[in-house]
């Protein structure tokens, strides 16, 4: 087999060429430079079955041969921001990786009838409120904070991927990334790991935050590239997590990283700091399925809404976000398929009104006036913030339907 593979000059990336030109494969590299290294590939160099183009992702991809996969692991990944190389200081240039990136790739793919592997992280979990996460759960992610410029980008990544799966028959694969060591992991990649190692090194105390009871699930990076090797070769479509199935806390990491490099300056506990958010509110971070078919729509909205902050805090753009309920009024198509409309579809018929459940669903019902002037009073407002705008009061289903029968 050939096999593209972007980011090839990254921590996983390299590995991944290692693994491929071990096993008898054809790779080209792709990568720009920006978080990847060349040394992470000099070895390879001289390889006849290992070639590299230098190219920013974001731009349309042309290979001048036939692949019959590509593996797409092109983004800025380290979360650390102290780091130039952190995503939080490159973040636009993480959301065209993850967007325009993504979409070239599967060009690539969908043009060679390639397989297709996308590499996602558990980060698309967010801040979750399940342990551990299992694929089919859908996270707790904030769509506007800074660290969303990666977590949305690799959520928007993984509903276009499935979009192509089932729109264009590309034969895609997901895998989620957890937290992964090994050789030429960026000391000052900003995670975990990397952060005891630097500390222990520099035999300082290990910081640990909040109690140290936290969870993670810790993957040495062969296992992981093995795992990855095995998922593109298999017939599998949905998302796969690939880690460590054993988690240990922050604080057993900690002792044992202080064990092993013979640190004698301890740990150090910190507070950690955490916000709740109130359910339906602006600061209500969703639920919402990043692979259903309903994700097209959802996560489209979710990644714009963090592309738009992230040209506010960085770019200094004067930027307005308005999320919209339930609009009905003049020129509303009939045919578009939420409740309002498909009700006065079937009262104008003379037809039943169809309602789903018990009809006890509340919905926010806003005329199309009201929303105008909203948005008209937000863009000459000073809020950067996204703001809700809809009718402050819910109606069911049941009561909308008994409504529209009686004025019909």
């Amino acid at each position: 087999m050939r096999i593209l593979i972007t980011g090839a000059a990254g921590f996983l990336g390299s590995h991944l060429c290692e693994l491929f030109l071990s096993r008898g494969h054809q790779v080209i590299g792709m990568d720009n430079f920006i978080t990847g290294h060349a040394r992470n590939l000099a070895h390879l160099a001289s390889n006849p079955d290992f070639s590299f183009i230098r190219h920013d992702v974001s731009s349309f991809i042309f290979v001048p041969q036939h692949v019959d996969a590509v593996l797409h692991f092109a983004s800025p990944a380290s979360p650390n921001p102290a780091s130039p190389y952190g995503y939080t200081n490159l973040p636009i240039q993480t959301m065209k990786a993850g967007a325009l990136g993504t979409h070239n790739a599967l060009g690539v793919a969908r043009a060679n009838k390639a397989r297709f592997l996308l590499a996602s992280t558990s980060e698309i979990y967010g801040d979750p409120q399940v342990h551990p996460q299992r694929e089919d759960y859908w996270g707790h992610v904030d769509p506007n904070g800074e660290r969303s410029v990666y977590d949305e980008a690799k959520r928007f990544a993984e509903a276009l991927t499935m979009a192509y799966h089932r729109t264009h028959g590309v034969d895609t694969k997901i895998v989620r990334i957890f937290n992964t060591y090994g050789p030429r992991m960026d000391i000052d990649d900003g995670r975990v790991v990397p952060n005891f190692l630097k500390q222990a090194i520099q035999q300082k105390p290990l910081t640990v935050y909040g109690d140290g009871l936290q969870t993670r699930s810790f993957c040495f990076v062969s296992d992981l590239i093995e795992g990855i090797y095995r998922l593109l070769m298999s017939d599998e479509h949905m998302p796969v997590n690939i880690g460590n199935p054993t988690e240990n806390t922050i604080m057993e990491l900690a002792e044992e990283i202080n064990r092993i490099t013979e640190n004698p300056a301890g740990i150090v506990v910190k507070k950690e700091l955490r916000l709740g958010h109130d359910p339906q509110r602006e600061d209500y971070w969703g639920h919402v399925d990043p692979n259903g078919e309903r994700s097209v729509y959802d996560e489209a909205k979710r990644f714009a809404e963090a592309l738009t902050m992230a040209y506010h805090r960085f770019h200094g753009v004067e930027t307005r976000i308005v999320r919209i309920f339930n609009t009905y009024g003049p020129r509303m198509d009939l045919n578009d398929g939420r409740v309002v409309p498909n009700f006065l579809k079937q009262a104008i018929r003379k037809e039943p009104l169809t309602v789903y459940g018990d009809g006890l669903q509340t919905r926010s019902f806003c005329y199309v006036s009201d929303l105008i002037d909203g948005i008209y009073r937000l863009l000459m407002s000073d809020e950067c913030d996204p703001v809700n705008i809809g009718n402050p009061t819910e109606n069911t289903v049941m009561d909308l339907a008994e409504e529209i029968n009686r004025i019909t």
